[in-house]
């Protein structure tokens, strides 16, 4: 994931989900709209240990804004999202 500093900015990297860690944890929040997708991941990574990873499926098109979004302002890491037929598939490292 390619981060800016200077302005706050992450940029969207899409990955061969085989370059993906594994997930500690699966969160599947199809289905859910904002800002669901973004509460059930910050309730789940509360339960992480630091530097595990959580596996996101989201499919509210918002989401594309969201998540990177709430990576940047929580310090949690977005290592990278897969997409492909109405979904969205993220990995963010809980923050050191």
């Amino acid at each position: 994931m390619s981060h800016s500093r200077a302005s706050g900015v992450q940029r969207e990297k899409r990955v061969n989900m085989n370059e993906m860690p594994s997930a500690d944890l699966e969160v599947d929040a199809l289905g859910m709209l904002c800002p669901l997708p973004v509460l059930r991941a910050a309730k789940r990574l509360r339960g992480l240990r630091p530097g595990q990873v959580l596996r996101l499926e989201t499919d509210d098109p918002a989401a594309v804004i969201d998540v990177p979004h709430f990576c940047n302002e929580s310090g949690h890491e977005l290592l990278g999202q897969q997409s492909g037929q109405g979904s969205h598939i993220w990995w963010i490292r809980h923050k050191p």
